[in-house]
């Protein structure tokens, strides 16, 4: 399934008002953004510039285009896609993440923001049979609330994220899968990782949060100069922690 959606689905909260993700939580929007330039560096239209003679760190390097010129098929990443295709010059994965959610200061760079995309996400979300929509009272507001058809893909999703630093834990980052890795440093970042953690027994929490702490210490730098590492979904999970 589709990362954007995974991370829509854990950082959309159980209570009080199910489907709901919190619109005062900017972290969210930084992370929502992180997760579209993660999926287009997975479906192969984007990545790092080389990091040349003078091993520029990731931080540093800039989101390039591949030679793959096909559209996604899917809206918001061809949105995010096209504004990367038509700067003239290229962009950090930080920079990126501050056009895409409105955050610059530079008014030129303002057009790049994508508008709306909790939204879209969850109607897509309900045009795939994953969400449905409804209204529910809160306080003295009526709220279009997504709530979910079916627990279970949440439950699962939230089960294979709390796995991956309890029964299967890998030991180390580089044996663990790095869609969930990605999810975790995100979570983190968007602070919405009690959302996943909150149904553990005090034990295990503790386990899990410790587990997550030496994964957020990691040197990611390091951790992209093994074989087969991706390097823009690292150099988004570095971005998230500068939040």
């Amino acid at each position: 399934s589709e990362f954007k959606n995974e991370f829509y689905l854990i950082v959309a909260s159980d209570f009080p008002l199910q489907g709901y993700t919190s619109f005062w939580n900017d972290c969210i929007s930084s992370g929502l953004r992180g997760c579209i330039l993660i999926e287009l560096a997975l479906r192969g239209r984007i990545e790092l510039e080389k990091a040349g003679m003078r091993r520029k760190t990731l931080l540093n390097r800039k989101v390039v285009v591949t030679r793959n010129e096909q559209a996604t098929g899917d809206v918001l990443l061809d949105e995010a896609l096209k504004h990367i295709r038509e700067t003239t010059q290229p962009e950090t994965v930080h920079s990126w993440i501050e056009y895409l959610s409105g955050e610059s200061w530079n008014p030129l760079k303002l057009r790049y923001q994508l508008r709306n995309v909790r939204e879209r996400l969850a109607k897509n979300l309900v045009e795939k049979g994953v969400l449905t929509t409804e209204k529910q009272n809160f306080l003295v507001f009526d709220m279009t609330t997504h709530p979910l058809t079916d627990n279970l893909i949440k439950t699962k999703l939230v089960k294979k994220v709390q796995d991956a630093v309890l029964s299967r834990w890998a030991g180390e980052a580089s044996r663990m899968d790095r869609r969930i890795l990605a999810l975790l440093f995100l979570a983190h970042a968007s602070d919405v990782l009690e959302n996943a953690f909150s149904p553990l027994s005090d034990d295990d929490y503790e386990v899990a949060m410790k587990r997550v702490r030496d994964l957020l210490d990691l040197d990611l730098e390091a951790e992209a100069a093994r074989p087969n590492a991706n390097e823009l979904m690292l150099d988004v999970d570095i971005v998230s922690l500068l939040n």
